[in-house]
């Protein structure tokens, strides 16, 4: 038989070492094969204790990845724990987490996610963000854009810098990843007008904004000019924004509150602390163009109590401010050996920048700017008296605003056609 002359071949093979008594078995019973002649005698199998390994054998698991340099060995595949008697038990993990770990370790390799079910992609990005996958400089920032062109706002739907302005300059392209953001906090980070992620604001991939905080941010006139062209002239950009805060810009002047009148659907806005030079005309103009009321109150809506960051990369976020905190630790240290040298006089004294706190509203004279929409009540069975003077009240509105009204749309027309204008505009 084919599988006698294999078994003989085997055992006739040049290997002399002594492997032990071989079993076969056949038709259900155990055969032992003999060294000899090869034969296979029906007999019973012994009853001593056989060992396929010698004493001294040990088997040792590993995983190797090729791109690890120094070849470590990896036990993360096993679950270790401890028995009540202190001895130690491991377990192998499952097949899922060991290719969810496996994929996590390669993120920035995926083509995309698109398509991809949303529960399995929120174990992923756990898995890549405990590894602090997205921390890292290139491949990070290749890794999250595949997530977030996937799933938009459930990787992040709310996003709070405030006073964190060394996260923007160190995680600008990381954070102008992120798409359908709903709130965006960027208070006292002085980006001032230039800065390109206000510049990012008005792109379509934060079209989705509805809550907008800049307060103590350094703009001026100028920047609320470049950020409200597209929706001055091209109807997109910032179009859906609720909630603004522009408070403590003492740059803003009057006249860049009329960039402001193009968000028609703003409900609460928040001025505190800019350069008004007339509060009175401001505030009848907010109120007559986009039925902003003065607030003789603060408003909940700008105690920056409820923007948080919110999504799966919460996480990502805390890391990226961590590695900032520790990056400036080290830089607080060459500071403290700096002033030592300086104390002996073997360095020349420099005078150091003074850091830039957040400004303080100026209340006492204007008071809080504070505005918001009223609630307009509707009334199912109105009065034909009431009617008749509600439309003598609108004509005269109207006539008493036509020449307002004419030198507005004259300037406006200037302002939405200037050079400049259409420079800016040939940049989005």
């Amino acid at each position: 038989q084919n599988w006698t002359r294999g078994m003989s071949y085997c055992l006739h093979s040049g290997s002399h070492a002594d492997t032990g008594p071989i079993y076969v078995r056949e038709n259900g019973k155990l055969h032992l094969v003999t060294q000899a002649a090869g034969s296979i005698p029906n007999v019973a199998p012994k009853t001593r204790p056989f060992r396929l390994f010698s004493r001294g054998f040990s088997v040792e698991l590993c995983m190797n990845r090729e791109d690890d340099k120094a070849r470590r060995q990896r036990t993360d595949h096993f679950i270790f724990t401890y028995t009540r008697e202190g001895n130690l038990r491991y377990s192998a993990k499952s097949l899922f987490s060991l290719v969810l770990g496996y994929i996590s370790d390669n993120v920035d390799h995926i083509d995309s996610l698109i398509g991809f079910p949303e529960q399995i992609a929120e174990k992923l990005f756990s898995a890549a963000e405990a590894r602090q996958k997205f921390t890292e400089p290139v491949t990070g920032l290749r890794a999250l854009q595949k997530f977030t062109e996937a799933y938009g706002s459930l990787v992040l739907c709310s996003l709070c810098l405030r006073d964190r302005y060394l996260v923007i300059s160190d995680k600008l392209e990381e954070i102008k990843s992120f798409r359908e953001l709903t709130c965006l906090d960027l208070s006292c980070c002085k980006l001032g007008d230039e800065h390109e992620l206000l510049e990012h604001l008005t792109k379509e991939a934060l079209s989705s904004v509805k809550r907008l905080l800049l307060k103590d941010t350094s703009l001026s006139d100028a920047g609320l000019r470049r950020m409200t062209a597209p929706v001055r002239v091209l109807k997109r950009g910032l179009e859906n924004l609720l909630v603004l805060d522009l408070s403590c810009n003492p740059k803003i002047t009057d006249g860049g509150i009329g960039y402001l009148l193009s968000f028609k659907t703003l409900n609460c806005l928040d001025i505190t602390g800019t350069g008004l030079k007339d509060v009175d005309a401001v505030v009848k103009r907010l109120q007559m163009r986009i039925g902003l009321v003065r607030s003789q109150v603060p408003l909940k809506e700008f105690d920056h109590s409820n923007c948080k960051t919110e999504g799966w990369a919460e996480q990502t976020v805390l890391q990226w401010e961590q590695a900032v905190m520790e990056a400036t630790k080290t830089q607080d240290n060459l500071r403290s050996s700096t002033a030592a040298l300086r104390f002996y006089g073997k360095t020349h004294r420099i005078e150091e920048a003074v850091k830039c706190r957040p400004v303080e509203a100026d209340t006492k004279t204007s008071g809080s700017l504070q505005f918001y929409k009223e609630k307009v009540q509707n009334c199912h069975f109105p009065l034909k008296k009431e009617v008749a003077g509600s439309h003598e009240l609108r004509n005269h509105k109207k006539r008493a605003l036509a020449e307002p009204e004419k030198e507005r749309t004259s300037k406006q027309k200037h302002l939405c056609l200037t050079v400049e204008d259409w420079d800016l505009l040939n940049t989005y």
